[in-house]
């Protein structure tokens, strides 16, 4: 059993190695220089054949507390750069976390080509704005920019608000109930439907219930994406379709693409139907703006790329944002005192208007709320980390040693999570603590001390889109609902998946601030 298990991992070390015949001399020169430069680093020990991989825990929770232990241990030591070194099998790889290392990659014009651990998530949402690089990443980057200027996010603001009304009709079901109930799941039906809204111009009213199908498809993708990446056993394609879950991705994906295909179908028969004027004074959607691109770009933008680009904005859009805004209902449902901080500054926006959907001017009020989540997004960022595949060779300085030369052809991991714990720059780290983004910490502090949008140029085109969002829904929330928090960290942990969920979702009591 355990020879025919060391020939499985030395048949899938060879497939990744050489599949592609360019890649041999490059993995060739890469394992050569970090054999050299690894010698500048620490890290958590490495066996013939599996390398760190045999260390790895299984469980989420232990796994998340060993790489506590490791960024700790091997990172945090004066002798160390903020580094840390792995062997994914025979293949080296880095991981950093330290804002100012993070910076050179992440600064880089050069560096910015995402690295193979997002290659089945390339196959559902295909090679979009996330995930390409090149050319064809800087002019959909540049074409995709106007998509969320100030006054096309203020048109989005209103959706925002008519579905962040709905959320809470819907959670007034369970308000006011002596059983706790996990508060995930309504957020994230909101999310998508506001994402779907946006992005396509259409509705699926997934928070009444409707469309199923696709919501579970979403759902479902997921968590098969996430289990598909920490199981190495699967990325040789026999294996995966024989003992993993190869049938039934594909089956989601095709359903959830042939979703936003139609929608983009009918889109375009609509937009034809109807005069130019009529569709200037109708509201737009993400898609729409696509559609105006493709006709001033043809050459850049195709149907497949007009879909990839809306299922790309479909699942960065709303898993990130129900993260962030589940997470900040979960941190202020545990601090009754930062959470009525939250209340009065609502209170005086609102009064005792508890339906009145919030305007540009309330938004620019809801100052603590924006620190809360600020401090959500440290604590508990949605994307813990990113990878990049370094294009060209990177230095970065050391403290006790000659500087540190990181290959072109390199996985390189920037930690955002364990960058946004660093106590030279917040006080509290491991804390919730929202006075971390007062005015006057925010200034004294490195910027690259808080990325949980990533940074530089390939930093979240949709930051200010996340952040409108998630203050609209919480101050509806909030200012409808007290909140009490029945788990609590760290006794429970968050625990990354695609997306950074709670480790058993998020129970909580909701009690009616209005009287109905």
């Amino acid at each position: 059993m355990l020879a025919a298990a060391l020939v499985l991992l030395l048949t899938y070390f060879a497939y990744l190695i050489f599949r592609q015949k360019d890649d041999i001399l490059q993995f060739l020169h890469v394992r050569k220089i970090c054999t050299r430069e690894f010698k500048k680093l620490r890290g958590p020990p490495a066996v013939l054949i599996f390398g760190t991989l045999w260390y790895f825990k299984k469980d989420p929770v232990e796994m998340v507390y060993q790489a506590q232990a490791w960024f700790s241990e091997y990172t945090l030591a004066p002798d160390n750069c903020g580094v840390l070194k792995l062997w994914l099998g025979p293949i080296p790889a880095v991981n950093i976390a330290r804002g100012e290392i993070a910076k050179i990659v992440l600064d880089s014009s050069v560096n910015i080509s995402k690295s193979s651990q997002y290659n089945k998530l390339k196959e559902w949402i295909g090679d979009g704005l996330l995930i390409s690089t090149g050319d064809k990443w800087r002019s959909r980057r540049k074409m995709l920019t106007q998509t969320f200027h100030f006054a096309v996010l203020k048109e989005y603001q209103k959706i925002f608000g008519a579905q962040g009304k709905i959320l809470v009709e819907v959670l007034q079901l369970r308000a006011n109930n002596k059983f706790s109930f996990d508060i995930m799941p309504y957020i994230k039906r909101c999310a998508l439907d506001i994402i779907c809204e946006t992005a396509m111009g259409c509705s699926i009213s997934s928070q009444r219930g409707a469309n199923d199908e696709y919501v579970n498809s979403v759902r479902r993708l997921s968590e098969i994406v996430w289990n598909y990446e920490k199981a190495p056993q699967f990325w040789l394609k026999p294996i995966w379709y024989l003992f993993g879950d190869g049938f039934e991705f594909n089956r989601h994906v095709k359903l959830t693409t042939d979703f936003t295909r139609d929608v983009i179908e009918n889109r375009k028969k609509e937009l034809k139907t109807h005069n130019s004027e009529q569709n200037e004074t109708k509201k737009l959607a993400f898609l729409d703006y696509l559609l105006k691109s493709q006709e001033e770009h043809p050459d850049i933008l195709t149907d497949e790329g007009i879909r990839e680009e809306v299922d790309t904005f479909m699942f960065e859009g709303h898993d990130t944002t129900s993260s962030g805004i589940t997470f900040a209902v979960w941190f202020l449902g545990q601090f009754p005192e930062y959470q009525q901080r939250v209340h009065d500054e609502l209170d005086e926006i609102f009064g005792e208007d508890f339906e009145r959907i919030p305007n540009s001017e309330d938004i620019q009020k809801m100052v603590y709320l924006e620190q809360c989540i600020k401090e959500t997004l440290r604590m508990t960022p949605p994307v813990p980390f990113v990878s990049r595949k370094l294009t060209e060779d990177v230095k970065i300085p050391h403290a006790t040693k000659p500087d540190l030369l990181l290959p072109a052809g390199i996985n390189c991991m920037i930690n955002i999570i364990t960058i946004m714990k660093d106590a030279r720059y917040f006080e509290r780290p491991y804390e919730f603590f929202p006075e971390h983004f007062s005015p006057e910490r925010v200034a004294a502090r490195e910027p690259f001390a808080f990325v949980p949008f990533s940074a530089g140029p390939r930093n979240c085109i949709g930051q200010k889109f996340a952040l409108l969002e998630e203050k609209v829904l919480l101050s509806w929330i909030f200012r409808n609902f007290t909140v009490t928090s029945m788990t609590k960290f760290p006794e429970e942990m968050p625990i990354p998946e695609l997306i950074l969920k709670p480790q058993f979702g998020t129970q909580v009591l909701l009690r009616n601030r209005r009287k109905l």
